[in-house]
Protein backbone atom coordinates (compact mmCIF):
# COMPACT_ATOMS: atom_id res chain seq x y z
CA UNK A 1 0.00 0.00 0.00
CA UNK A 2 1.40 3.22 -0.96
CA UNK A 3 1.99 6.09 1.21
CA UNK A 4 -0.69 8.29 0.37
CA UNK A 5 -3.07 5.31 0.75
CA UNK A 6 -2.26 4.63 4.13
CA UNK A 7 -2.90 8.16 5.00
CA UNK A 8 -5.58 8.34 3.07
CA UNK A 9 -6.83 4.89 5.37
CA UNK A 10 -5.91 6.11 8.74
CA UNK A 11 -7.75 9.39 7.85
CA UNK A 12 -11.40 7.38 7.15
CA UNK A 13 -10.82 5.63 9.94
CA UNK A 14 -10.42 8.37 12.32
CA UNK A 15 -13.55 9.80 11.25
CA UNK A 16 -15.59 6.69 11.37
CA UNK A 17 -17.22 6.19 14.29
CA UNK A 18 -17.90 2.08 13.83
CA UNK A 19 -14.84 0.17 12.52
CA UNK A 20 -13.91 -3.43 11.92
CA UNK A 21 -11.73 -4.93 14.68
CA UNK A 22 -8.26 -4.88 12.95
CA UNK A 23 -8.82 -1.11 11.75
CA UNK A 24 -9.34 -1.04 16.02
CA UNK A 25 -6.71 -2.99 16.38
CA UNK A 26 -4.14 -0.17 14.29
CA UNK A 27 -6.06 2.55 16.10
CA UNK A 28 -5.95 1.50 20.10
CA UNK A 29 -2.90 -0.39 19.48
CA UNK A 30 -4.41 -3.40 21.16
CA UNK A 31 -4.22 -6.56 19.23
CA UNK A 32 -7.10 -8.07 17.07
CA UNK A 33 -6.82 -11.10 20.25
CA UNK A 34 -6.70 -8.67 22.87
CA UNK A 35 -9.80 -7.10 21.82
CA UNK A 36 -11.66 -10.03 21.13
CA UNK A 37 -10.66 -11.44 24.87
CA UNK A 38 -11.85 -7.60 26.02
CA UNK A 39 -15.21 -8.61 24.45
CA UNK A 40 -15.34 -12.38 25.39
CA UNK A 41 -14.89 -11.36 29.15
CA UNK A 42 -17.24 -8.72 29.12
CA UNK A 43 -14.39 -5.80 29.95
CA UNK A 44 -16.18 -4.21 27.03
CA UNK A 45 -19.81 -4.11 26.95
CA UNK A 46 -21.74 -4.79 23.70
CA UNK A 47 -24.09 -1.92 23.02
CA UNK A 48 -21.38 0.35 24.37
CA UNK A 49 -18.02 -0.11 23.08
CA UNK A 50 -18.68 -2.69 20.37
CA UNK A 51 -21.79 -4.32 18.50
CA UNK A 52 -22.70 -6.65 15.89
CA UNK A 53 -23.33 -5.35 12.46
CA UNK A 54 -26.19 -6.90 10.11
CA UNK A 55 -23.69 -9.52 8.49
CA UNK A 56 -22.69 -10.82 12.03
CA UNK A 57 -18.98 -9.04 11.74
CA UNK A 58 -18.54 -7.11 15.32
CA UNK A 59 -17.45 -3.33 15.06
CA UNK A 60 -16.27 -1.30 17.89
CA UNK A 61 -17.47 2.00 18.26
CA UNK A 62 -14.88 4.65 18.67
CA UNK A 63 -16.46 7.08 20.74
CA UNK A 64 -17.71 3.76 23.00
CA UNK A 65 -14.26 2.93 23.51
CA UNK A 66 -12.67 6.59 24.39
CA UNK A 67 -15.44 6.42 26.79
CA UNK A 68 -14.16 3.21 28.27
CA UNK A 69 -10.41 4.43 28.16
CA UNK A 70 -11.75 7.64 29.84
CA UNK A 71 -13.87 5.55 32.76
CA UNK A 72 -16.81 6.90 31.94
Amino acid sequence: MSVMATQESHALASSSRYVLLNVAAQMTGYTVKAIERKIERGDWIEGKVWLRAPDGRILIDMIGYQRWVEGH
